[in-house]
C-alpha cells in the first residue's frame, strides 16, 4: 500500500510518503494535485476534517482527555460558519454568531488550510475513504506506551524524544528525508509530524488504530469527525 503523513508548514503541506517499504518526502502548495499524482491508499493529515454547526467536536474533547500535560497541542475545532472569513474579527463575529464563543486565535491562523482540506473533499468525496484527521501529539503519546511526550516538541529534549521514536522505526531516514527538502520551506518539527501521522497511517491499514470517538459523527455534509491515533 501507499501510506502518506501530512503536516501543514510554510511552504504549504509536507508529505511523507511509504510506498513498498521506501520513505520519501516532498512539499507541495496545495493538497489536491498532489493527491492525484501519488494516489495514496490512506493519508493521515493533521487538520481537522468534518465541522460542527455548533459547539465542539467530540474528537477534540477525547483527544484533550487522551493527552495530560498536551492538551493545549489540540486546538479547538471552529464550527463550519466561520469559513470564507477574510479578517480574524469577521471570522471571529461569524463563529460567536453561529456558536456563542469566540474563535482562537490558534484556530484562525490554520483556518485556510481547514478552509483548503474542506473544499478538497467536498469537490472530490473519492478522497473521504482516504484521507483521515491524526494529530502528531496523539500519535507520539500512542507510539510512547499511552504516555504523551514530557518535553514541547521544540525544545532541544521533545525534539530527540520525538526523532528516538522515529529511528527506531525508520533508522537513518530523517536526516535523508530533512536533505531532500527545501529548507526554507519548512520547520523541522513539521517533519517529525508528518512522521507521527506517517506511524498513524500504518497503523491504520493494518486495522490497529484507535479512533476518538470510536463510532465517528459525522458533519451536516457528511464528513467524518474522528481523530486516529
Amino acid at each position: 500500500m501507499t501510506l502518506a503523513g501530512i503536516d501543514g508548514c510554510r511552504g504549504g503541506w509536507l508529505c511523507v510518503v511509504q510506498r513498498g517499504g521506501v520513505l520519501t518526502a516532498t512539499i507541495t502548495a496545495t493538497l489536491a494535485p498532489w493527491l492525484e499524482a501519488e494516489r495514496p491508499d490512506l493519508a493521515v493529515i493533521d487538520i481537522p476534517i468534518g465541522l460542527t454547526a455548533a459547539g465542539p467536536r467530540e474528537c477534540d474533547v477525547l483527544a484533550r482527555r487522551a493527552l495530560p500535560g498536551r492538551a493545549s497541542s489540540i486546538f479547538p475545532a471552529p464550527v463550519r460558519g466561520a469559513l470564507g472569513h477574510d479578517s480574524y474579527a469577521a471570522a471571529c463575529a461569524a463563529h460567536r454568531a453561529c456558536d456563542g464563543r469566540a474563535m482562537s486565535k490558534q484556530s484562525w491562523f490554520i483556518l485556510p488550510k481547514i478552509a483548503e482540506v474542506d473544499a478538497l473533499l467536498q469537490a472530490g468525496p473519492q478522497w473521504r475513504a482516504v484521507l483521515y484527521e491524526g494529530h502528531p501529539e496523539l500519535s507520539f503519546a500512542t507510539w510512547n506506551g499511552g504516555r504523551p511526550m514530557v518535553a514541547a516538541k521544540r525544545t532541544l529534549l521533545g525534539r530527540l524524544d520525538r526523532r528516538s521514536l522515529i529511528e527506531g522505526r525508520w533508522p537513518g531516514r530523517l536526516d535523508v528525508l530533512a536533505e531532500s527538502l527545501p529548507r526554507a520551506a519548512y520547520q523541522h518539527d513539521d517533519l517529525l509530524d508528518a512522521c507521527a501521522v506517517l506511524w498513524t497511517a500504518d497503523r491504520l491499514s493494518k486495522g490497529t488504530a484507535e479512533a476518538r470517538p470510536a463510532i465517528p459523527a459525522y458533519d451536516e455534509t457528511g464528513l467524518r469527525m474522528s481523530i486516529v491515533a
